[in-house]
């Protein structure tokens, strides 16, 4: 029979376990600059007032093929000058994390984006770019912050009604995400690190 002393060690011990594996779990997310979410809006933001420009609207989609390279370089920039996610990357699992809950994501929106040029309906490309950076981003947030899976939130419902809605509000809309999205939650992230 188990005395009262050794029911309280195990007690103890699972105790024990169980902080361990959290702090573990913790020490598994990065602390992502804001600065990297706003310069990923401006980038967006411009393009979308080059597409709206009447001598560039019919050019709106290799516009956004230029801004997405631009923000992505603009934001990884940003982040590999924060020291929280440059120990984050090089421990390996968390880093690999990271990749694993993007890249998929990102690559899927890259072969639909060849998949709907090729077929002549690139009109449906933005509803799938914001569909699918969303979804990118909900599984990123296992290695990011709470707050980039709201973002990603934001970015699906965007996307569902970019694929509802009439083409003409097609630019707008990716300017909301890609622009507005990128600099709000940049900002709520910045303000987040600095205890605001």
């Amino acid at each position: 029979m188990p005395s009262a002393r050794t029911v309280s060690l195990d007690t103890h011990a699972i105790a024990t376990l169980r902080y361990i594996r959290e702090s573990m779990e913790a020490a598994g997310c990065v602390a992502v600059p804001g600065s990297a979410g706003i310069a990923m809006g401006i980038v967006g933001l411009v393009a979308t007032a080059l597409s709206l420009t009447p001598d560039l609207a019919a050019s709106w989609f290799a516009i956004w093929l230029v801004a997405a390279p631009i923000a992505t370089l603009a934001g990884a920039l940003l982040m590999t000058r924060s020291s929280s996610v440059v120990s984050f990357i090089a421990t390996g699992t968390p880093g690999r994390k990271l990749l694993l809950g993007l890249a998929p994501c990102i690559f899927a929106g890259a072969v639909m984006t060849a998949v709907l040029w090729k077929a002549n309906y690139i009109v449906a490309a933005p509803g799938t770019w914001l569909l699918l950076y969303g979804c990118a981003l909900i599984s990123a947030s296992a290695s990011i912050k709470t707050i980039v899976a709201w973002m990603g939130a934001c970015f699906i419902a965007l996307g569902v009604i970019a694929l509802v809605t009439p083409a003409l509000l097609h630019v707008p809309l990716l300017g909301v995400g890609f622009g507005g999205l990128h600099l709000l939650f940049g900002i709520l992230i910045g303000r987040g690190a600095h205890g605001r």
